[in-house]
């Protein structure tokens, strides 16, 4: 069975272990990048927001900061990157990967109220749309609608990347980098998937299954 790491505690990502899982993986889970060693895959899941310092930016409204988790998951990219191994971003996951390879991140989106999580509602939900021939666009098709919980996004897309789908506003909701088989969105597809499944949203477990066609 391949092994998918993740830098975390499998208590506190037990939808992503439950997908992983249904795919016929095995999530690896630990705070130690040396852990990874023998794993074959990467995925790097949602949670606070990253120390702007990284993006040689002052702090503008950056929460939850945890530099330590920051430089483990970028010590990870680079570490599955040298040596080609898939890599999939979720929601904090995709700004990880952009920040790792040069680009930027918004620290306030303009419309972060039709983006983030909120007490009294949840996940927010919306439409985006994919780049035709983008690997979104292969798993959704043109027009899709995900669930959102993020008030950051991505800035300026690092060299290398292709946008792979926007919302209505603008926001970068998914990229790709297919040479290097990364791929990454800025929605939970673990919370869109399995026992949260919804009717108004596509099946996040498309996604996973995508991912696991990639690993060798």
């Amino acid at each position: 069975m391949k092994k998918v790491f993740i830098c975390g505690r499998k208590e506190e990502r037990a939808n992503y272990a439950q997908a992983l899982e249904h795919c016929g993986l095995q999530p690896v889970f630990s705070g130690f990048p040396a852990d990874s060693e023998n794993c074959s895959a990467l995925l790097l899941p949602g949670g606070g927001d990253l120390d702007p310092a990284l993006y040689r930016q002052e702090n503008q409204g950056s929460r939850n900061v945890d530099r330590s988790l920051d430089e483990k998951e970028l010590e990870l990219v680079r570490s599955f990157c040298k040596k080609n191994k898939p890599i999939l971003g979720i929601c904090r996951g995709m700004q990880v990967l952009n920040v790792a390879f040069g680009g930027d991140l918004v620290q306030e989106l303009p419309t972060a109220s039709a983006h983030c999580w909120e007490k009294e509602t949840g996940d927010k939900r919306h439409r985006i749309q994919a780049r035709p021939k983008s690997f979104l666009h292969k798993i959704y098709g043109n027009e899709f609608f995900v669930n959102s919980a993020h008030h950051q996004g991505i800035g300026q897309p690092a060299q290398g990347f292709q946008v792979a789908a926007w919302s209505n506003d603008g926001v970068v909701e998914g990229m790709e980098w297919t040479e290097r088989k990364i791929f990454a969105v800025q929605w939970h597809p673990e919370r869109m998937t399995l026992l949260h499944l919804r009717e108004d949203m596509v099946d996040g477990m498309a996604l996973f299954s995508f991912f696991a066609k990639h690993i060798i």
